[in-house]
């Protein structure tokens, strides 16, 4: 799917009008080896985020032990006190035993109370640190991944990945560490506390834990399906919210509202349903574990005060034994929660390994080669390339621009013009051939050294937000003031520049918002002419501006082009003319090649297009 809204055919069924939209987000059903592979992917992603903080983990472990055994002091402590301190103040022999009970109780809830703020700001440190180390790891994958991948994995997936995927891994280490951890200790330390207190009555409670398991494993069963639906849904909301904001224009422009809100209703809804049903499981599965848990206790209470009364259990021990009880059931509540928090984890984690996992299809060359030269000469032998398999768009190109050339490409739409530009930028790689610079395949070449001698101006060029001389600084970021403006100057930008409220400290806003069309296409040239790349290729650059503006390019063109090699695409013949050299293409072949006004007198097809563009003129 590519990042610009395709209306899919109208429907009976809105459900099934929406869901195909966005069948690639991943509501297909997958195969078990998929699921496996990515199940596999995503844990492994896991180990390599925290295994750099190894002896932090454990030092939490030790936190969460040394809290956790301090708790579980507390019941047995009280049941000192009723059994060993209470009986001699009464017959008159002094408070010590149940005065050192207490001071007991007061270090274990200040001990409780230490390490539980020890562990908060560490483990806060901890997830924070890892979550940076994940957002920029994946922000720098993505900015790897060539233009073939953002093609067809939309902006608003990618914006999903680095915010609600990050979200609940944060929640994860936030909150399922910890909960995971107390909830085992207690479970663990409970069980065996309720058999040293009294075997018989342990065994009575522990008869529940069955019951508890059979309801663990359905729940988990059923909600390892529902919350990776929820997961799932949340990513379609997000990605028809950007994509339609992001296509405000068109939306308005075509009126596309009623469309979109009828799309957008719709996988609401899917993501409504998927939050309720994990909502209706968290309602059966939890009030059935407090059910189960206050039988318990009313059976215990029942036989244990039969005990008591018949002196077979003291008083102390029943009552430690209910507050062991109370404790017993709770971490089931919490294991099930970590449960649920882990299974939005792991469905993100699966989605971020998936992303990095992703090879660039122009991968950096293992040994890059150091260029011997900057000169821009480029050769294109035999050159084959598909989009799509099966649709060949140059079936087999040989191509020489001897550096310093202009060469202008011109045909229809569809011919090979901006193809041919991508395979030079090296944002694609050929299917077959080679594509070279000063003899060198650019597959030899480093990243670096390639975007420092190629440089591509388009019909779109984006700015970001800053200012204007933060946009032109942009092709060199070391460039000092003086080099903006001459830059400026010599495209012919500075006049209107210096007209703006801030000069070139004024906010360009979002995507330049503030500029018009024309003079963000002069602002892209200045910081193309600062960047100084030994090939520029502009690819329709000049076909959004006004006349003046076109005149005031057609008079820096010389400037930009002096002693640089360059491929201008164009439909304004104006462009064009400047060129030392025309090539005419047509489905990705040469039908002529050769000085634009030896074409313009040979009667050929650059000749019909001089011919209709001098029409249009008149």
């Amino acid at each position: 799917m590519t990042t610009t809204q395709q209306t899919p055919p109208q429907q009976d069924d809105s459900e099934q009008s929406w869901r195909g939209v966005y069948e690639d987000e991943g509501t297909a059903e997958l195969s078990k080896a998929t699921t496996v592979r990515l199940k596999e992917d995503s844990r492994k992603l896991l180990g390599e985020l925290l295994r750099p903080y190894k002896k932090l983990i454990w030092l939490l472990v030790v936190i969460v032990v040394v809290e956790n055994a301090a708790r579980l002091a507390v019941p047995y402590l009280v049941h000192l006190g009723i059994d060993n301190g209470i009986p001699p103040i009464l017959a008159g022999e002094g408070p010590q035993v149940l005065i050192t009970v207490v001071i007991a109780v007061l270090v274990s809830a200040l001990l409780q109370a230490f390490t539980r703020q020890l562990f908060l700001m560490r483990s806060g440190r901890l997830g924070q640190t890892i979550l940076l180390g994940l957002r920029r790891r994946v922000f720098d994958h993505f900015q790897r991944l060539s233009p073939a991948f953002h093609d067809k994995y939309t902006s608003g997936r990618v914006i999903s990945r680095l915010t609600s995927d990050v979200a609940v891994i944060d929640e994860m280490l936030a909150t399922g560490f910890d909960g995971l951890v107390t909830a085992v200790l207690t479970l663990l330390g409970t069980s065996i506390l309720l058999l040293v207190l009294d075997l018989e009555l342990g065994l009575i409670a522990l008869l529940s834990f069955p019951v508890l398991l059979l309801l663990t494993a359905w729940f988990r069963r059923r909600s390892a399906v529902v919350y990776r639906r929820t997961r799932e849904a949340v990513v379609l909301v997000i990605v028809h919210f950007v994509e339609s904001m992001t296509g405000i224009r068109a939306v308005q422009a075509f009126r596309r509202e009623p469309r979109n809100e009828e799309i957008f209703h719709g996988v609401n809804d899917q993501y409504r349903e998927a939050n309720y049903e994990s909502f209706r499981l968290n309602a059966i599965f939890m009030p059935s574990i407090k059910g189960v848990g206050n039988i318990t206790i009313v059976a215990i209470l029942a036989y244990g005060g039969y005990q008591a009364y018949h002196g077979h259990v003291t008083v102390g021990v029943l009552a430690a034994f209910l507050l062991y009880l109370r404790q017993f059931f709770e971490p089931l509540q919490e294991i099930s929660q970590f449960y649920n928090t882990f299974l939005s984890a792991s469905a993100a984690l699966e989605k971020l390994s998936g992303v990095l996992n992703e090879e660039p299809d122009v991968p950096e060359p293992a040994k890059p080669v150091q260029p011997a030269s900057s000169r821009g000469h480029l050769e294109l032998r035999g050159v084959r390339f598909q989009y799509v398999d099966g649709v060949t768009v140059l079936p087999g190109l040989d191509l020489d621009v001897p550096a310093g050339q202009t060469l202008a490409l011109v045909g229809t739409t569809g011919a090979g013009k901006t193809t041919i530009a991508k395979l030079v930028s090296r944002f694609y790689d050929p299917t077959g051939g080679r594509v070279l610079l000063d003899g060198q395949d650019l597959r030899d070449l480093s990243e670096d050294d390639l975007r420092e001698r190629v440089v591509m101006v388009t019909q779109e060029n984006f700015l970001f937000t800053g200012s204007v001389a933060d946009n032109i600084r942009f092709g060199k970021p070391s460039a000092t003031l003086d080099e903006v403006v001459e830059a400026a100057k010599v495209i012919g930008a500075h006049d209107f520049i210096t007209a703006l409220p801030n000069g070139y400290e004024t906010q360009v806003e979002k995507r330049g918002s503030r500029l018009s069309a024309g003079q963000r296409q002069l602002v892209a040239f200045a910081r193309a002419f600062l960047a100084d790349p030994a090939v520029l290729i502009l690819d329709e650059a000049t076909s959004s501006l006004d006349i003046p503006s076109e005149r005031l390019i057609q008079r820096a063109l010389r400037t930009i082009l002096a002693d640089r090699t360059a491929i201008v695409i164009a439909h304004r013949l104006s462009t064009v003319e400047t060129a030392d050299r025309v090539l005419v293409l047509e489905h990705g072949q040469i039908l002529e090649d050769g000085p634009p006004d030896v074409l313009t007198g040979s009667g050929g097809h650059y000749a019909g297009l001089h011919r209709a563009w001098e029409e249009s003129l008149a």
